[in-house]
């Protein structure tokens, strides 16, 4: 009842060890990692599950985001987005608050898309900011930021903090995500979008 998740993760395989070194003061710090990508797809579906209810609908979801990144079909990527989020459980939400922080919102988009498998990188800093997600394709690059209940424009902050200046130099069309939930509804309530 009281291992530590890491414990327990390593032990049953999601983790492994990917480095060690020796502390300062002594003793030896592991530094772990997922093992590959099929045990990273596993942990990233169980966690899907776990936080939205969706077992049956899920592989819809993530073949409609897989398409919709790949063609760069910003329509079919906010219509799926929406659609997870009406699909969450009611009683998800019950004797808890989940919904009023923007961080429940934005680690479901998270961690569906880190089940396709796809070049992803969550809260990485620039010198004025940091971006909420970067998604990169073959194709392009997504620079997204979140926003819950019209606090501050998300698209407005991409383009004044240049959150996509770090990508310019991949010769990849680059676009600018901005989406707003609105934790009343518990769904997306602007999803605004421009092509750089």
């Amino acid at each position: 009842d009281y291992i530590e998740l890491e414990t327990l993760m390593w032990q049953t395989g999601y983790l492994t060890i990917d480095t060690m070194r020796e502390k300062r003061r002594g003793g030896i710090e592991y530094l772990l990692k997922i093992p590959n990508f099929e045990v990273k797809t596993s942990l990233s579906d169980s966690i899907i599950d776990w936080m939205t209810q969706q077992k049956t609908q899920k592989f819809a979801y993530q073949d409609r985001l897989f398409d919709a990144l790949t063609e760069s079909d910003m329509e079919l990527f906010k219509e799926t987005l929406v659609s997870i989020f009406d699909t969450i459980p009611y009683e998800n939400f019950t004797n808890n608050t989940m919904q009023n922080y923007e961080g429940f919102y934005a680690s479901v988009i998270f961690i569906y898309l880190q089940s396709l498998g796809l070049d992803i990188a969550g809260e990485s800093s620039n010198n004025k900011g940091r971006i909420d997600l970067a998604i990169k394709t073959k194709r392009a690059i997504y620079v997204l930021e979140f926003k819950l209940d019209g606090k501050e424009n998300a698209l407005e902050q991409i383009k004044t903090k240049g959150y996509a200046n770090a990508y310019l130099k991949n010769q990849k069309d680059i676009y600018l995500v901005g989406i707003h939930f609105d934790k009343a509804v518990r769904n997306i309530a602007l999803f605004e979008w421009e092509r750089v």
